[in-house]
């Protein structure tokens, strides 16, 4: 691999990489607060993607049951105005963070009320998946949805980070993930250790019961972490769905498998953990041959299985130590 292939690569890896960690931020931050897994977000990563779609103005396809409802009270298969993508993206994730709350109220709550084990929350929020997956193929049909060309403005198709004799065309929508996604990390990063809230949701995390005695309101920070979780979803939908399209109400299922990898690999509930190892698990699959490109989504699994052997803790997390 000659250097101007090794510059691609690494700027591919970067981009994509960026998009696991942040999803996979959604399943840190409610698994630091809860201790359990959040099998919904998939789903809501999904609905992110699908809603930021219908706030561009783009239209339904005949097979979902919203063409013919749009087409009843607009004229045609979509909104009557677009908004620009990044107010579109905004509030596609916002709307993506409401549903994240619906599954904590649906899928958590009532279990958590009621002091049931925590496996049976892991299988409430599975069921609450099947329902959204299924739900999203009613209202949007089972065909792939692409963002239009002009998504995110007259920007040039991709940016040359080579010379003149070694050209290194990075595709622009890949240079836009890649510096929301850092954006995103740095953003969630200030909001957790520099801000008040953020104080109190690390309480909660190190001892929920204990912050309760303190005066926090332990419910109300459970509800902020699913809306920020299904927040970073539905960013991290939407920029997969623009770079690659959105493909069916299936779109979540094969990053929620790898957005579990890139949590463990970093360490169960650990931010910085996580992070490196999303950036990690996208710089190794851009390095993967395209005479095995098939294999790629392995990897993620490839790689965890491997640093697990040196560091079961994560690559970050230190070894904990249990008194017996």
């Amino acid at each position: 691999m000659n250097g101007s292939a090794l510059l691609q690569a690494v700027l591919n890896g970067l981009a994509i990489g960026g998009v696991y960690a942040i999803f996979a931020l959604g399943y840190t931050l409610v698994f630091s607060i809860l201790r359990i897994i959040n099998f919904a977000h998939g789903a809501v990563f999904t609905l992110g993607a699908y809603f930021t779609y219908l706030l561009t103005g783009s239209s339904i396809n005949v097979n979902g049951v919203l063409n013919g409802l749009f087409s009843a009270l607009f004229g045609n298969p979509a909104l009557p105005q677009g908004l620009p993508f990044l107010l579109a993206l905004l509030l596609g994730a916002g709307l993506a963070g409401l549903c994240g709350v619906a599954v904590e109220r649906l899928a958590f709550k009532p279990l958590r009320d009621r002091g049931a084990d925590p496996l049976l929350s892991l299988v409430s929020s599975l069921g609450v998946a099947v329902a959204l997956v299924n739900l999203i193929q009613y209202l949007f049909g089972a065909e792939n949805y692409a963002f239009p060309d002009n998504a995110i403005g007259a920007l040039p198709a991709a940016v040359d980070f080579g010379t003149t004799t070694q050209p290194v065309p990075i595709r622009t929508i890949q240079i836009v993930i890649f510096g929301v996604a850092m954006l995103i990390v740095a953003a969630l990063t200030l909001l957790i250790n520099r801000t008040r809230v953020g104080k109190a949701l690390q309480a909660v995390a190190e001892d929920a019961t204990t912050a309760s005695l303190l005066g926090i309101n332990t419910d109300r920070l459970i509800l902020l972490t699913f809306f920020l979780s299904g927040f970073l979803g539905g960013i991290a939908g939407t920029l997969i769905g623009l770079s690659v399209s959105i493909n069916g109400p299936y779109f979540g299922i094969a990053f929620g498998l790898k957005g579990l990898a890139v949590i463990v690999l970093g360490g169960l509930g650990d931010v910085p953990g996580t992070v490196l190892a999303g950036l990690l698990i996208g710089l190794a699959e851009s390095f993967v041959p395209s005479a095995y490109i098939e294999y790629k989504d392995a990897i993620a699994f490839v790689v965890l299985f491997l640093v697990l052997l040196i560091r079961p803790q994560g690559l970050l997390s230190r070894a904990t130590v249990q008194k017996v």
